[in-house]
C-alpha cells in the first residue's frame, strides 16, 4: 500500500537507512514498506546524492554557517531546547552535529537554559542511571505497553508504544482510542509487516496482555506467530524499564508541551517525534548514538496466514475444553480459558508425575499428577 501522508518523511528515512545497510534485501524492504522497487531506488539515489535533504519534496534552509557569534550560539541553544526539550549534553551533541566545532560546554549550555528560564534547578538534579539487562541483538526482545491515557478533545488518547530492547528503536507510537485486543493486534500487524517478527515480546499483566496464569487471546495470536510471550512480574514496573523511560521522554518532550485536541492531531505529533527520537535524538545509554544506528528489521517475515499448530513426536496432545481444562491420566487440570478449543502438547519432565504443557513452542503450565486425584466416575 502507498505511504500514509502523515508519516511519509519518517518512512522514507527509515527505508533508506535500512536499505543502505550492507547485505540488505532491498526488494523485500520495498515490499514491507509498501512501495515499488522503482520508488525505493529513487529515494536511495536521492539520499546518496543529497543526504536527508533529498528525501523531502522541497529543499530546506541550511542549518548553520561555518562561523557564528556567541549570541547566535545562545539563540541556537534555546531553539533546540524549545524544539526538542533536550538537556545540555544532548544540545551540545546537536551543535556538534550541526557543524559547530567548538560548541559551549555542557555546563555552559545548562547555564544558558537556566538564565532564560527554560529549566529550573530541580530539573537539573538527575538520578544516576541503573544498569539494566539489554537484549543482545535487534528484534531479540520487544517491550510493549500503553502509556497512561489522557484527554484529547472529546475523546481519550491511549498511546501504544512498542520498543526494541537492544537499540531503543521505537517501532510503534500509536494514538489509540481504546486498549482492546483488536486495537493492539491491528497495530502489531502493521509493525510486523514492516519490521518483521521478533523473537520475544515483553508486556505487562491484565487486559489485553493476559498474565502468566491467564493466556490472553492476544498472547495466543503472538504464540501462533512463533513469538515467545513474556509477562512482567506484578507490581514491578521496572521490568519494562526501557518502555517506561520512553513514556517519560514522550511526556516531557511532547505531551507536556502540546495541547492536543483530537486523535489525528495526537498521531501527527507522535509521528513527527518518533522520527526525531529514532534518527536524531542521541541516547545516553547508546553512547550518544541514535536508536536507528543499532536497529535493523527482522529477517523473519510476517505470515499473512497463521501457521498450523503442530507438535513433535513424543508429546501427548490434548484439546482444551471451554472451561480451560484438559483431561490427562484420568485427571482434570486447569490450563487457561484463553486456550479453549485449541490443542496443547504435554511432555514429561523426568521428575516422576510432573509434566510440562506447551502451546505451540511456549511452556504455559507445569502439572503434577500427585497433586490431583483421579476423577471418579
Amino acid at each position: 500500500m502507498p505511504w500514509k501522508e502523515r508519516d511519509t518523511m519518517s518512512l522514507r528515512r527509515e527505508f533508506v537507512v535500512f536499505a543502505s545497510d550492507e547485505g540488505a534485501n532491498r526488494r523485500e524492504l520495498c515490499r514491507r514498506y509498501g512501495i515499488s522497487p522503482t520508488t525505493g531506488y529513487k529515494w536511495l539515489r536521492r539520499y546518496g546524492e543529497m543526504g536527508e535533504i533529498g528525501l523531502r519534496e522541497q529543499s530546506r534552509r541550511p542549518l548553520n554557517s561555518p562561523m557564528r557569534t556567541p549570541g547566535w550560539l545562545e539563540a541556537r541553544v534555546l531553539e533546540i531546547r524549545d524544539e526538542k526539550a533536550w538537556g545540555g549534553r544532548k544540545i551540545r551533541w546537536q551543535l556538534q552535529k550541526d557543524g559547530i566545532h567548538r560548541p559551549p560546554s555542557q555546563s555552559t549550555i545548562t547555564e544558558i537554559l537556566h538564565r532564560h528560564g527554560r529549566i529550573v534547578l530541580d530539573e537539573s538534579i538527575r538520578r544516576r542511571p541503573l544498569r539494566r539487562f539489554e537484549a543482545k541483538a535487534p528484534n531479540a526482545l520487544l517491550q510493549m505497553d500503553f502509556k497512561g491515557h489522557f484527554q484529547a478533545g472529546r475523546r481519550r488518547c491511549h498511546p501504544l508504544t512498542v520498543l526494541d530492547d537492544h537499540s531503543r528503536f521505537s517501532l510503534a507510537l500509536e494514538a489509540c482510542s481504546d486498549e482492546t485486543r483488536a486495537t493492539v493486534q491491528d497495530c502489531l500487524t502493521s509493525v510486523f509487516r514492516r519490521y518483521g517478527l521478533p523473537d520475544r515480546m515483553l508486556m505487562d499483566n491484565g487486559s489485553p496482555w493476559g498474565s502468566r496464569e491467564h493466556v490472553s487471546g492476544l498472547a495466543v495470536w503472538l504464540m501462533r506467530l512463533g513469538i515467545r510471550v513474556i509477562h512482567a512480574r506484578p507490581a514491578h514496573p521496572q521490568t519494562l524499564g526501557k518502555d517506561e523511560r520512553f513514556h517519560r521522554t514522550l511526556k516531557h518532550e511532547v505531551l507536556r508541551r502540546q495541547s492536543l485536541t483530537s486523535l489525528p492531531e495526537c498521531q501527527c505529533h507522535f509521528d513527527r517525534w518518533r522520527s526525531v527520537y529514532n534518527f536524531e535524538r542521541p541516547h545516553e545509554s547508546l553512547e550518544m548514538e541514535v536508536p536507528a544506528s543499532r536497529y535493523r528489521p527482522s529477517t523473519r517475515p510476517f505470515p499473512e496466514n497463521l501457521p498450523p499448530i503442530d507438535y513433535s513426536e513424543g508429546l501427548t496432545v490434548r484439546r482444551v475444553h471451554g472451561n480451560g481444562e484438559i483431561w490427562f491420566h484420568d485427571r482434570v487440570f486447569k490450563i487457561s480459558k484463553g486456550l479453549r478449543d485449541l490443542h496443547v502438547g504435554i511432555k514429561p519432565t523426568g521428575k516422576d508425575g510432573v509434566f510440562k504443557v506447551y502451546f505451540c513452542h511456549q511452556l504455559v503450565r507445569e502439572i503434577d499428577l500427585t497433586d490431583h486425584p483421579k476423577f471418579k466416575s
